[in-house]
Formats: structure tokens, C-alpha cells, sequence
């Protein structure tokens, strides 16, 4: 029964991502992920400090912007225009992150900014988040969650119409959500951020800059001190070597669309 469920829900709302091609599983409508990004966004604007660095914020828009509109002017159908209302907010603080929420809606932290350093060290992370955001990772980490809390139901209520198997409920439960953390959500994140890494260097590329200068960024990146690593299969994220080494192999793909501007 859980098979056939999840089955169906694949077959009913499966889509391919853009450039690599990847299916997905879609359960969220882009109305409600827009709105969960409007939200989101909403948030930030309220919870977190604006920088008041009149160079950082044209940075950071001039930046976006460009890549904003070769987000919707994709080459060769590579993906699908998405039409946003692009908004963008530097955050004053010291942390090394950046984010694109559904809709168009651009956050950078300025503890970017000396790693980044430059348009371009710029555009290597504004080409990543704008990424995600064209690959609709939000809406598929949604669905995915859907998913794994419907087929967990679905096996805790098999298990407990059975008395001879009911009292495993509780125990199936907790051993079905880490099974799924470790085996599906994590997996699934690792692989976004590497996808996002890869539509990123076309994307800096379609709007005139270099793609090598990501390699770069996460040569920088990766001398920060970020404490002691997770496991890989604990991680949101590949490593950083394992990112340098991808963003090498994805440079000639992305060159191909380099013009300097």
C-alpha cells in the first residue's frame, strides 16, 4: 500500500529540473511556494538589521540584477522563465550567507563581503541562490516532506489495525523519520546544493561573468573557520572539496555561455 501511494504521488507530480535534467517530486503549487517565499522575505525585513553601506547595497543590486535578468532570459529553454518580482536586502551582519526565496526575493549578509570581494566573487553567489530559486528547491524540499509524513502515517496506521503489531507503532515511527532524514531529506539537499552550484555558473555567465571566479569564492570559503564538520551523510551540503572539484568539472559547460560585459 505504501508503494503503490508513493508511486502514484511520483507519477502525478513529477517534473524534471532545469540543466541537469533531475526529476522532482512537486506536491507544493508555485502560487503557494510564492507565498512562502513573500512571507519569508517578510520576515527577514522585519527580524534582521538593514545595512545602511550605501556601496554594499549597489553591489549587491547591481549584481542581482544582472543576474535576475538572465534568470529570465534562459538560452535554449534551459529553464523556464519564472516571471519574479525581484527584491533585494543586504543584511548587516557578520555572517558568510546569502539566500534567493521563491518569488525573486534576494538576501545578503555582509559577512559576505570580504570573501566575495568583488561583481564578480558577487556573482557566483547571487548565480547559486537565484539557482535554487529557478529550480524550485523550496517547493521540492516541501513536497519531499509531504511525502516521507504520508508514507510514515500510512505505516504507522498498517501497523496499529493489526493488534499483533500495533505496540511497534511508537518505535516504527522515530526508526521511519531518521531513516528518512539520513536516507532521503539530507541525500536530497546535498544533491540541490550541487545542482544550484552547477545552474549558478551558467547563470554569472549569461550575465557577463566569469564562471571560474566561483572556484575561486570557495577557495576562500573554504579557509574560513566554521567549527568542526558533520559527517557527510549528517550534511546539508557537499564539502567544500568536493564543491571546488565540481565547480572545476562545470566551468567549461557554463563558458560556453560567457560573454564579457
Amino acid at each position: 500500500m505504501i508503494a503503490l501511494l508513493l508511486s502514484a504521488l511520483v507519477l502525478a507530480a513529477c517534473q524534471s529540473a532545469p540543466v541537469t535534467g533531475r526529476s522532482q517530486l512537486m506536491l507544493v503549487s508555485e502560487e503557494e511556494e510564492r507565498q512562502a517565499g513573500l512571507l519569508a522575505f517578510h520576515q527577514v525585513r522585519t527580524q534582521e538589521p538593514p545595512s545602511h553601506d550605501a556601496a554594499a547595497n549597489e553591489l549587491v543590486e547591481r549584481v542581482s540584477r544582472r543576474i535576475a535578468a538572465a534568470a529570465e532570459a534562459p538560452p535554449d529553454n534551459l529553464w523556464k522563465a519564472p516571471h519574479y518580482r525581484w527584491e533585494f536586502e543586504v543584511i548587516d551582519k557578520r555572517i558568510p550567507n546569502a539566500g534567493c526565496l521563491p518569488g525573486g526575493k534576494i538576501y545578503v549578509y555582509t559577512g559576505l563581503l570580504p570573501i566575495t570581494q568583488d561583481d564578480a566573487g558577487m556573482a557566483a553567489v547571487i548565480g547559486h541562490e537565484v539557482a535554487h530559486a529557478l529550480a524550485r528547491h523550496g517547493a521540492e524540499r516541501m513536497s519531499d516532506k509531504k511525502a516521507v509524513s504520508i508514507a510514515a502515517a500510512a505505516a504507522v496506521v498498517a501497523l496499529a489495525v493489526n493488534s499483533r503489531t500495533s505496540a511497534l507503532a511508537p518505535a516504527t515511527m522515530v526508526a521511519l523519520g531518521a531513516g528518512a532524514k539520513y536516507g532521503i531529506l539530507l541525500p536530497m539537499s546535498r544533491t540541490q546544493e550541487s545542482e544550484a552550484d552547477r545552474i549558478g555558473l551558467i547563470l554569472m555567465a549569461l550575465a557577463g561573468y566569469d564562471p571560474n571566479e566561483a572556484v575561486n569564492v570557495w577557495e576562500r570559503m573554504r579557509l574560513i573557520d566554521k567549527g568542526p564538520n558533520p559527517p557527510i551523510w549528517a550534511s546539508t551540503h557537499p564539502s567544500d572539496e568536493q564543491r571546488i572539484k565540481d565547480l572545476k568539472a562545470w566551468v567549461p559547460e557554463a563558458m560556453k555561455y560567457y560573454h564579457p560585459q
